[in-house]
């Protein structure tokens, strides 16, 4: 395996590091204080081609791999998590069914607009009664001559305020239980779409996540993703990928709470000397730093597997449990080291140490990555 990055990625690393320094941390207290991105950052995202990431050139995106995606999406994570996860969401389970599973005229119809981030996509699969078992969801949809009507409520759904195209699962046939749910790819003007109020949430602040509600919500034949009642192997399909991506941004948020870290036990001064000369301070930072490490080659070995076809169902849950858990471990360290600093608001400690809580939750939460490991172990 060579993890050297193609010369192309690496400098859209630099072009989005770049970006980062210079566009999106002065504005950073601004969104979170707000809870929404500037349009102006949102345009300049998709000028630089961060709305086609993964989107094939043929339709105008950047075509990367997953080792390429994880590289952009690392560099990511550096940054304040709310305008990040915009990019996740769309890049990763917004777009990745259309990619994978959709057929050349579902394509050509809505990758072009989502490459050039003239359409945002999200992925809608959660309701009240149905999170982490997915298979229990209740929004029906019914076959009515040459469309389908759905009905039902979907909660959590990131970009829904900002989104124009939604992957959805439906229930097509109640008897066949999880091989009776199928993929719909849903535009927001469809008759009987509505977007509920954005929640207000402990972190992720520019992130805007609403509930859906579909009452008698039509839905053209022609934009079932994939072939009906395989929609709950779609989902995972779809989850699985994006669980890497969510891997690459923990570990670009864990890089810059160690680099911050080092800064600050370097910079401040405690009976006479910086803290980083107390041996505590340095185990602190030396269990952060290999927590990192680690991460990044579980995180590019995973998405090496990805780009070669090989099964990752197993890893990629692995990979998701690992990559929040360790940026969950290494924000609170990183608290700790700041002390007082650590824990003021306009400071970015904080900030991160929040965000990095809904990592073990989203995109399916710790305990169900333990049971997708230990079931596949089982086999």
């Amino acid at each position: 395996m060579d993890f050297r990055l193609d010369p192309d990625v690496a400098a859209m690393k630099e072009t989005v590091r770049d970006f980062i320094a210079n566009e999106v941390e002065p504005k950073a207290m601004q969104i979170e204080q707000e809870d929404r991105v500037p349009d102006d950052i949102l345009e300049k995202s998709k000028r630089i081609g961060l709305f086609g990431i993964s989107i094939p050139e043929e339709y105008g995106g950047m075509g990367l791999n997953m080792v390429g995606k994880s590289a952009v999406f690392e560099e990511l994570g550096k940054t304040i998590n709310g305008y990040t996860t915009i990019l996740g969401a769309h890049n990763g389970i917004g777009s990745v069914g259309i990619v994978e599973l959709g057929n050349d005229e579902q394509r050509s119809r809505y990758l072009p607009k989502m490459s050039s981030g003239e359409w945002i996509g999200a992925f809608a699969l959660t309701e009240p009664q149905a999170g982490s078992n997915a298979a229990a969801i209740q929004t029906t949809a019914v076959k009515q001559g040459d469309r389908y009507i759905l009905n039902g409520q979907k909660i959590y759904c990131t970009n829904a305020p900002i989104a124009n195209v939604f992957t959805v699962m439906a229930v097509t046939d109640k008897s066949q239980g999880s091989k009776g749910i199928t993929s719909f790819i849903v535009e927001k003007t469809f008759p009987g779409f509505h977007v509920g109020s954005v929640e207000k949430k402990m972190g992720l602040h520019g992130s805007q996540t609403a509930q859906l509600y579909f009452d008698n919500l039509e839905v053209p034949e022609e934009n079932v993703l994939g072939t009906v009642g395989m929609g709950y192997v779609n989902a995972l399909k779809i989850l699985a990928n994006g669980r890497a991506g969510l891997a690459a941004r923990c570990l670009g948020s864990s890089e810059y709470l160690l680099d911050m870290s080092i800064r600050y036990a370097h910079e401040r001064k405690q009976f006479g000397k910086p803290i980083f000369e107390q041996q505590v301070i340095q185990h602190y930072l030396a269990d952060m730093a290999v927590e990192v490490e680690t991460l990044r080659s579980l995180l590019y070995r995973v998405a090496w597997m990805m780009d070669e076809g090989m099964p990752t169902i197993k890893e990629a849950a692995m990979l998701k449990l690992y990559a929040s858990e360790v940026y969950n471990r290494v924000a609170d360290k990183a608290v700790q080291i700041h002390g007082g600093v650590g824990y003021i608001a306009e400071y970015p400690i904080e900030r991160f140490y929040r965000d990095a809580r809904i990592t073990r939750i989203y995109e399916g939460t710790s305990e169900i990555q333990k049971n997708i490991i230990a079931s596949r172990l089982g086999k």
